[in-house]
């Protein structure tokens, strides 16, 4: 594969930060307590480690089948202020991580790999690497919402909301475009924004 330099050194950055991540959550999920933690982690590991894989045939020219399926979701229950835990103060000598600074570190590590992934994803011509990398910045942002909903059923991470009176005003402020930009272009219509995206980047109908 005739890759441009500046294309190799982004992937090559975006597999070492695999490879570590991997390793990462094995040692996550051999500290953590919670089964529940623990069965998201390494459902985790597996995904880095075929995203990982993915890229390595992907730069060896093997062939990577650089589509997207969103995993299941281990969601449960309406998020909000439902049971804050207080945090205990930061150790400065242990030998062993607690779940919820576990939980933290993996949710920290998702959301940087999904601005990192976009920011690989911009310096990529490359087609296929460029779907690699936003394929991976989908991914670390799914794998951080499930472990942050993990974190909020535990109450480790609980989200204030407004209450319907003010989230009806907030959403009042933006009025819809009116006249000529209503109108829609011969043969185009509105797309549709929540519909999810086929292989091709063209949104799906549900």
């Amino acid at each position: 594969m005739n890759y441009a330099a500046h294309e190799l050194l982004e992937t090559s950055e975006a597999l070492r930060t695999k490879a570590a991540e991997i390793e990462q959550h094995s040692m996550f999920a051999n500290q953590c307590k919670d089964q529940n933690l623990r069965n998201i982690l390494m459902k985790h590991q597996q995904l880095m480690i075929t995203a990982y894989q993915q890229g390595v045939n992907l730069l060896n020219g093997k062939g990577a089948q650089v589509t997207h399926q969103t995993p299941d979701f281990n969601m449960h229950g309406n998020p909000g202020m439902h049971h804050q835990i207080s945090m205990s103060a930061p150790r400065t000598e242990t030998n062993a991580l607690s779940d919820q600074t576990i939980a933290t570190l993996a949710l920290n590590t998702h959301k940087t790999g999904s601005v990192m992934g976009m920011q690989w994803a911009n310096e990529c011509v490359d087609t296929q690497l460029r779907t690699y990398h936003v394929n991976g910045a989908n991914l670390c942002q799914e794998m951080a919402y499930e472990i942050w909903g993990w974190m909020n059923q535990n109450g480790y991470y609980q989200p204030p909301a407004f209450s319907q009176d003010q989230t009806t005003q907030m959403a009042a402020m933006f009025q819809p475009m009116t006249g000529q930009y209503q109108q829609k272009q011969p043969g185009m219509g509105m797309p549709n924004l929540g519909a999810p995206m086929n292989n091709q980047g063209h949104g799906m109908q549900q």
